[in-house]
């Protein structure tokens, strides 16, 4: 007889043979239970996780003679076919192979008839996503409201790529991956039931290496049995994976455990010699890693039987939490920058470098942080070329008198050209001294004192005073307003006139959507709050408004800017350095105060 490989040997018959799916189980074997039979299911999940697994027992679930049902018998004749793949009345269909409109026209035609064998015609459509548009269209009013005797079971690994109206006709079930306990679980109950020989230790490399996936964790379970010639071992899986023995690992632990720097390289020389992966190497040391971390954190969280059970917890109890979790860091960093190493072994090393090397921060070893002032920060006013670089230390201190507070821009950004002759020593100094110049400039702006706010009233114990006669000022009586959204409305309004209880804004048409009556109430509840009175509002849309407090806001902002920069460019200062060394002022660069 043909050996069959364990991924289709080992395959569930029934919901109760399936890995790690007890959502989706527990749903269906409900629904099964009841009687509440949807006409269209969406299985989505990764490959290897059972979506077509589950398709083929629900297809035994609904066509078992015994009745449908969540534990089909298996022994009736519909079990049997199903799970020889013989079953007329299942059609199980690769959407991969069969992406067009043909195809499905031909399902859909077949559809109508009734069932031959079984109780339902049942259609499983695999990776369904990779059907044409024109494909999807044609079946989505079968998906709809398909005959009472045909249930359409999809299944893909890319549901994004699917179309809104299908996904919305199917009653969607995501699977999960599986956790490397749980394939590790499973594959020692499949090597128990074939009586093979097999090390504990080995499960779980085998359980990582699927990456949630029990397909590709029984297909490497073919391939270690075969390596080790009919037995699993942990050493023949490390190396038929090239993965890292867990040994090496804890060299390397317990030599950055004693600061010890050669019995550190001599580990890592040991991995090398083995040929194995350095990418697993510093896989697996993040993953021992976390396994001390969590053994620090929370004890009771790892596992009893886990391998290598008692170094971990020594080294938990050895190391500092902050310490290992520096390492785990270095360690993940280190596997992504992996490929831009010289050499996967200069890579590995480095990362193991910066494990010795690095150390958490005591709090006495932390520089003292500056105090806080009330001075704004300045960015640097010059950037000056390397070649006349020079301590401020050399020059010689020179006074300035700053300009006026009020008119004093922020320092623009000045960009000197390189030159590509050396400086004759007077220009060399005469750089020295502008930049000390400038710099003491915008100091002595800065230690300026600024006025202090005026005092708060406090209010009498009569109340809160009512507010002046409004003037006519807009701008001024929205600033003073508790507006919400309806500061938008407000902000580009332009007052037409008004009364002591009516107002008439006009609001160009470009903002009419700020003009609605949902802002219309909130200004006017604004307004009559202020005031202490009820305010009717009139809002108008017209040509475009020049008077509104957004658009004065801009215009002075505008001017501010243009008043800034030409003090920059009339300063003499900045005008030597543009004469006699070739800078260009950065008009992005300048902000007024």
């Amino acid at each position: 007889m043909a050996y069959q490989v364990l991924a289709r040997k080992w395959r569930p018959r029934n919901f109760a043979q399936l890995v790690g799916q007890e959502h989706v189980i527990r749903a269906l074997a409900n629904a099964f239970a009841n009687g509440r039979l949807h006409h269209a299911y969406l299985l989505t999940g990764t490959r290897g996780v059972g979506k077509t697994t589950i398709a083929r027992i629900m297809a035994k679930a609904l066509n078992c003679e015994a009745g449908v049902s969540a534990e089909p018998c298996g022994v009736c004749s519909a079990c049997t076919q199903i799970d020889a793949g013989r079953f007329v009345d299942l059609l199980e269909i690769d959407a991969a192979s069969n992406t067009g409109i043909d195809n499905i026209r031909e399902v859909l035609d077949n559809a109508q008839y009734a069932p031959t064998a079984g109780r339902f015609k049942v259609y499983i459509i695999d990776e369904v996503h990779m059907l044409s548009k024109s494909a999807f269209n044609a079946m989505l009013k079968t998906l709809e409201e398909p005959p009472g005797h045909v249930k359409f079971i999809l299944a893909t690994t890319d549901p994004q790529k699917m179309p809104i109206t299908v996904l919305s006709r199917c009653l969607q079930f995501s699977l999960r991956q599986m956790t490397p306990q749980q394939v590790a679980t499973h594959l020692q109950n499949v090597l128990q039931a074939e009586a093979i020989p097999y090390e504990t230790g080995a499960l779980p490399v085998l359980g990582h290496a699927a990456n949630g996936s029990m397909r590709d964790a029984l297909s490497l379970l073919d391939q270690a049995i075969a390596y080790g010639a009919g037995q699993v071992e942990e050493a023949g899986v490390r190396a038929m994976l090239g993965a890292v023995d867990q040994g090496y690992l804890f060299d390397i632990l317990a030599a950055l455990l004693e600061q010890d720097g050669p019995r550190l390289m001599t580990a890592a020389n040991g991995i090398a010699t083995r040929g194995l992966s350095y990418d697993a190497a510093l896989h697996e040391l993040a993953h021992v890693l976390h396994q001390i971390a969590l053994a620090q954190a929370v004890p009771d969280a790892l596992a009893e039987d886990l391998p290598h059970h008692a170094q971990i917890a020594a080294l938990a109890a050895a190391f500092a939490p902050e310490d290992i979790q520096l390492y785990y860091q270095i360690a993940l960093h280190g596997r992504r920058d992996l490929p831009l190493a010289p050499d996967e072994y200069a890579g590995f090393t480095m990362a193991l470098l910066r494990m010795l090397a690095f150390a958490p921060a005591e709090p006495g070893q932390l520089p003292a942080m500056p105090a806080k002032t009330d001075r704004p920060p300045v960015s640097p006013a010059v950037q000056r070329p390397p070649s006349v670089a020079r301590p401020m230390a050399e020059t010689t201190p020179v006074t300035a008198t700053p300009p006026a507070a009020a008119a004093m821009p922020a320092p623009a950004l000045v960009t000197p050209e390189p030159h590509h002759e050396p400086l004759a020593p007077w220009e060399d100094e005469a750089i020295d001294a502008a930049v000390a110049t400038l710099d003491l400039v915008i100091d002595t702006a800065i230690d300026m004192p600024i006025p202090a706010p005026a005092p708060i009233v406090p209010a009498t114990e009569s109340g809160p005073q009512p507010p002046s006669p409004f003037d006519g000022d807009w701008r001024a009586l929205v600033a003073q307003l508790k507006l919400g959204a309806a500061g938008m409305l407000a902000q580009h309004a332009e007052l037409v006139e008004f009364s002591e209880t009516h107002f008439a804004l006009r609001v160009s048409d470009e903002h009419r959507a700020v003009a609605g009556r949902e802002y219309q109430d909130k200004l006017r509840g604004a307004l009559g709050e202020y005031f202490g009175r009820e305010i009717r509002l009139h809002v108008e849309l017209g040509e475009a408004v020049g008077d509104t407090p957004a658009a004065l806001a801009l215009r002075e902002k505008h001017a501010r800017q243009l008043a800034a920069e030409s003090v920059i460019q009339n300063d003499t200062f900045v005008q030597t350095l543009i004469r006699d060394f070739g800078a260009t002022v950065l008009p992005d660069s300048i902000r007024p105060l």
